[in-house]
């Protein structure tokens, strides 16, 4: 594995250049490698405890996107011209729960933890949960959990932006009517995933970026 040689010029002009794009040219569609390359940020992402709690939908089918727009105030437009649209999804309290089915795989199967280091993991994770946390309720796992598929959300489209793709994070849609259709019409388990947000990737139409405000560095770093 190289270490990164990133220079901090680049990055920072990845970030000038990154904006919410809200119409792109649909003339410019991403390669098979592009999208693969921004969903391996996503699945490399970090998240608390290293339990990964999302899955990533990627909408082509131009039928499912239309049954999307009515549930969806803020991605109609995307829908339409948007070369790649994602759907992120979060684990809900049955996967993310400390003595879940998912958790116990995770460890066993996918970080191969021995026996003696799964039971104290698994004692640490309770204890997070349960005293640390207080996520006694299957909304506040759900939105502790969502906090992580966020991470995965800001590493796709800095990850896109560092190679000149546009994206748009979306979360302008009805909860409870969103997560109706994607039971009925995308196979969704709803009892086990709920959606935190969609977002949008493509190129941008020409001129349609705005330009960037922000408040002042030195309002939002303090040194202590």
């Amino acid at each position: 594995m190289n270490t990164p040689n990133i220079s901090k010029k680049d990055i920072i002009n990845a970030f000038q250049f990154r904006h919410a794009t809200k119409e792109f040219d649909v003339t410019k569609v991403l390669t098979d490698n592009d999208i693969n390359f921004i969903l391996q940020t996503a699945n490399l992402s970090p998240s608390s405890f290293g339990f990964e709690p999302w899955h990533f939908v990627v909408v082509q089918d131009k039928e499912l996107r239309e049954l999307l727009k009515p549930v969806a105030w803020g991605a109609p437009l995307k829908l339409d011209t948007a070369s790649h649209f994602i759907l992120g999804l979060t684990m809900k309290a049955p996967m993310t729960k400390w003595d879940s089915d998912y958790i116990s795989h995770m460890m066993k199967d996918v970080k191969q933890l021995p026996e003696d280091v799964i039971e104290t993991y698994s004692t640490f994770y309770r204890e997070f949960q349960e005293r640390d946390f207080s996520l006694n309720t299957d909304k506040k796992l759900f939105d502790w959990a969502a906090k992580q598929t966020y991470i995965a959300l800001g590493n796709m489209m800095t990850s896109a932006a560092l190679v000149g793709i546009d994206s748009c994070p979306i979360e302008g849609f009805h909860e409870e009517k969103a997560e109706i259709l994607l039971k009925e019409k995308f196979d969704i388990d709803t009892d086990k995933y709920g959606l935190s947000y969609m977002v949008a990737f493509g190129h941008r139409k020409e001129n349609s970026a705005h330009s960037k405000s922000r408040r002042d560095f030195n309002d939002v770093v303090t040194w202590k």
